[in-house]
């Protein structure tokens, strides 16, 4: 199966802040018509779990080659799995153009970045809500995102946890614009709504994961530009 086109390794689909709805909350027993309803978006997040690194087990690499077929839009993968040094590299041979891994999983980050981007995927590392911020703020050249986890990482549908997150999102903006790394997306995942979207669009995210909001709406393209609008009065 030859995989989609994707977006030019280390480019943004646009400079503005992107939309990336979480299929984890749609119905995946209709994955082509999620992927139609969301065709408006920057990028399709799709999180992969193992039932270990998190207590969920969702869909693995054969559904994301699928998924990689049947739509244009970017894929933005989130890996919460053990022993991302072996898995993440596939990921990036199956097209994704962005594969995002945990930095309390993964036992040699920087090699993991390495081979993701010479598979020409970005290269992501995410950070739990407890994880210090320190973790990674010296590594940032490594990386082209870094996505910092608004909630426990495992399953949808959890209220933004804002304490400590403002914080992270301004440090590592702070440092990436000290060292000219524009090109650094600062992402974020978990209960994001348009309030909570305000809220880390101002601390410095420029990527909005949002899944219950989307998808829990009658109208997802609709919820998808209601997010657009307020990053872009924020930005």
């Amino acid at each position: 199966m030859e995989p989609a086109a994707r977006c030019t390794p280390g480019r943004r689909p646009h400079a503005g802040v992107l939309i990336s709805p979480s299929i984890l909350n749609a119905d995946l027993g209709d994955l082509k018509g999620t992927l139609a309803r969301i065709a408006t978006a920057d990028t399709a997040h799709i999180d992969v779990m193992d039932g270990h690194f998190v207590p969920n087990l969702t869909l693995g690499a054969p559904v994301v080659q699928w998924i990689q077929r049947y739509t244009t839009i970017p894929l933005d993968v989130h890996l919460m799995i053990e022993d991302p040094d072996r898995w993440a590299p596939a990921y990036a041979e199956l097209g994704a153009w962005s594969v995002t891994f945990h930095m309390e999983a993964a036992t040699s980050p920087l090699s993991v970045a390495r081979t993701l981007r010479s598979l020409g995927a970005r290269a992501g590392v995410a950070l739990k809500p407890a994880t210090p911020v320190e973790t990674v703020i010296d590594l940032l050249e490594y990386f082209d995102q870094v996505l910092v986890m608004t909630v426990e990482p495992g399953f949808g549908g959890q209220q933004y946890i804002e304490a400590g997150t403002t914080r992270k999102l301004e440090r590592l903006r702070e440092r990436a614009s000290e060292q000219g790394l524009d090109d650094l997306v600062l992402q974020v995942d978990g209960g994001v709504t348009r309030h909570t979207a305000a809220i880390a669009v101002s601390a410095g995210a420029d990527s909005l994961v949002a899944g219950s909001s989307v998808f829990r709406s009658a109208d997802p393209a609709a919820a998808i530009a209601g997010l657009r609008e307020v990053a872009e009065s924020v930005g």
